[in-house]
């Protein structure tokens, strides 16, 4: 047996001529000729190796197996409709899932709450997963495939030529230190009034010395000990048990811990707060979450 592959099409024209129980009017609501159809019908019942219709003069009428091919042939043809309309709808970012990688400043900062508050907004449908993560395990997952996007400040990521930064939002560099410093009644300080102080600096990976850069100072020209973090609550704790003084985002200003007071550094340089994504990234959700952002020059 054998020599038609059924298709698509043989399906929906069996399904026609089984409805109109006329050969004429199904051609005519499927928009091709009368012998077109009847061809595809009589190869289909090749096929199957027997009639799918007793055909009179006058009408058309199902045979025994047309009739149960009909359950069959319409349960086939709305699977198919609906496995299109799925696939229709993920590259449209209907429907899907989104894998955002973030650090916490993003969130104290806001960026990524509005972010995903518009996104789901308008794509409810589309499945989304977070997952805190340093800057360059960030990186890392976009690579591999694990995560989509990664929401981070631009700190450690020396080796990502190979993928898009875009700048978001930038945020200046604050300095959280005890109630009883010497400092605490200042309205703001500046790096050079720290120089006697252990600092508790924010690092993005081992070995990361951007925020001393940006202080203007380093391990070697710093007269006090120098501790890094990989996680701002980490610095927040050893100021707080009075380790030192740490140094942090501007908008870890909403984290209230008792006995900490945080300070504005008057001569530092800020963190630009980025995105990190796939030059080539083709996910409909993906594309559709990337589309939302206000526009920023890529770094």
């Amino acid at each position: 047996m054998g020599g038609v592959v059924v298709e698509l099409r043989h399906l929906r024209y069996f399904v026609a001529v089984a409805e109109e129980r006329h050969f004429g009017r199904a051609a005519a609501r499927l928009h091709v000729t009368q012998s077109t159809l009847s061809a595809q019908v009589q190869g289909l019942e090749r096929e199957v190796g027997g009639p799918l219709f007793l055909r009179t003069s006058r009408r058309v009428e199902l045979s025994e197996a047309g009739e149960l091919m009909l359950a069959e042939a319409r349960r086939a043809l709305a699977q198919a409709d609906r496995a299109l309309k799925i696939a229709r709808q993920s590259i449209s970012g209907e429907v899907g899932v989104l894998r955002v990688g973030f650090s916490g400043i993003v969130v104290l900062d806001g960026v990524l709450p509005a972010d995903l508050r518009r996104f789901h907004r308008t794509h409810p449908r589309v499945e989304i997963s977070v997952s805190e993560l340093p800057p360059v395990a960030q990186a890392e997952g976009i690579r591999e495939g694990t995560i989509d996007v990664g929401y981070c400040p631009d700190l450690g990521l020396d080796d990502v030529g190979d993928l898009v930064l875009t700048r978001r939002t930038r945020t200046s560099l604050a300095v959280a230190l005890p109630n009883e410093h010497a400092l605490a009644a200042a309205s703001s300080v500046t790096a050079a009034e720290l120089a006697g102080d252990d600092l508790i600096v924010y690092a993005a990976a081992e070995g990361d010395r951007t925020v001393l850069a940006r202080l203007g100072t380093s391990p070697e020209e710093h007269p006090a000990r120098i501790h890094l973090v990989t996680g701002t609550l980490g610095a927040l704790a050893l100021a707080a048990a009075g380790a030192g003084v740490a140094i942090v985002p501007a908008a870890t200003e909403r984290i209230t811990l008792p006995g900490l007071k945080l300070l504005p550094l008057r001569d530092a340089t800020g963190v630009d707060i980025v995105t990190i994504t796939r030059p080539d990234e083709s996910s409909g959700p993906v594309l559709a979450f990337l589309s939302g952002h206000p526009r920023s020059p890529a770094i």
